[in-house]
């Protein structure tokens, strides 16, 4: 079935038996069972498709798991309490003392900050490449996983998944992917080499921006370790989460689309705008990600990166405060339009030159594409007008 089909059908098995639509939310601590040998099965191995402990999920986590397995067409799926729980439970399952991870140097900043704050302390060894780089010389017999994240959170460079799930599975590595960006409808993460996908279910995936969600997809094998390391640490979701996602799966390839048609207008329009120097959005045929961007995902909804031309703080901060359509906040993928500037965790307690570039990050919503425009238009005076009283920026 196509992917619109399965977002529809899959993860609805336990609403037969409740004559309903969708399935119960089922909240429970405790998992009872049938007979002995029912019990014995569910506690005898970590490869299971059921409840077996409220900890590792009820069966309304799993009607969320077996879905999103399905749409990312592989096996299974493990739910946890947030993206960066999922992100973390990757990394921290394939880390320790002696082991080599090699990771994108544009990933989400709380990825690093765990790496280098976490990881490294701990033993691991952990080393960053650039996202034009050929990983193949990188690579060594220590090496435990390769994880990426495309396009990067905040400059939006792409990444050649094919090419570098190619140099890692010659060496018998992993690779392991944060496809947040393009979710199953855009990205077929599985079909271009990565073996574990991981989703910010709080974004695209639940769309309402209501609840914080992880979504790890694989083969059984794949996860077998992250499962592992899941049971042993309890970062899987809450079914309440799970069912709300359930809620939001159903409607996402046609938010997607929604999302897509106004990303592409409202970036299209930017790119002629006075104080706009540069749209970073590898779905604009002038980024420089733009081919890679066609050969490995089928579509773009954002969010997308904006260099703005040099200004004082001043003006900068006049710009932001003039939004009224843009709500100010780190996330994306909800229902509502927002803005962020785009600055790494590291760097976000330092003042910024005033000679130099501003990166501002946006979040295309469901909104009306041209009134996002008209908002965007009367904010972006506040940094000409600047500009033209002060005569420099």
């Amino acid at each position: 079935m196509d992917t619109e089909t399965l977002l529809i059908h899959a993860g609805r098995q336990t609403a037969i038996a409740a004559n309903a639509v969708s399935p119960p939310l089922v909240r429970t601590s405790t998992t009872v069972f049938a007979s002995y040998d029912a019990y014995k099965q569910a506690q005898g191995g970590l490869v299971f498709d059921g409840p077996r402990y409220g900890r590792s999920g009820t069966s309304t986590t799993f009607e969320l798991q077996r879905a999103m397995a399905q749409i990312a067409h592989t096996e299974t799926c493990i739910a946890t309490s947030s993206g960066l729980a999922a992100i973390t439970a990757v990394l921290a399952a394939h880390a320790g003392p002696g082991r080599h991870l090699l990771v994108g140097a544009g990933v989400y900043g709380p990825t690093r900050v765990f790496c280098d704050n976490v990881l490294i302390p701990s033993g691991t060894d952990v080393e960053y490449f650039a996202h034009d780089t050929d990983i193949a010389p990188l690579l060594r017999e220590s090496t435990s996983l390769v994880f990426v994240e495309t396009p990067a959170s905040l400059t939006m460079e792409m990444w050649d998944v094919p090419a570098i799930s190619a140099a890692a599975h010659d060496r018998g590595v992993p690779v392991a992917c944060d496809a947040t960006w393009g979710t199953p409808v855009f990205f077929d993460a599985h079909a271009l080499g990565i073996d574990i996908s991981i989703h910010a279910a709080t974004k695209f995936i639940n769309g309402h921006s209501d609840l914080l969600l992880g979504l790890i997809t694989g083969t059984l094998d794949a996860l077998a370790g992250v499962r592992a390391y899941c049971d042993r640490s309890g970062t899987h979701a809450a079914p309440d989460t799970c069912w709300l996602t359930l809620r939001g799966l159903r409607t996402l390839a046609v938010r997607m689309e929604h999302h897509q048609r106004s990303a592409l207008t409202v970036a299209q329009w930017l790119t002629s705008q006075p104080g706009v120097q540069r749209v970073l959005f590898p779905a604009l045929d002038t980024d420089p990600g733009y081919k890679l961007w066609q050969t490995q995902f089928s579509g773009a909804a954002g969010p997308f990166t904006v260099e703005l031309a040099p200004c004082s703080e001043a003006a900068f901060t006049g710009f932001i405060d003039s939004l009224s359509l843009f709500g100010l906040g780190t996330s994306w993928g909800g229902f509502e339009s927002l803005v962020m500037p785009a600055v790494p965790h590291h760097l976000r307690a330092l003042a910024a030159p005033t000679d130099a570039p501003r990166l501002v990050r946006f979040h295309i919503g469901l909104e009306s594409p041209h009134d996002l425009c008209d908002d965007l238009a009367t904010a972006l005076t506040c940094l000409t007008s600047a500009h033209d009283t002060a005569g420099t920026p």
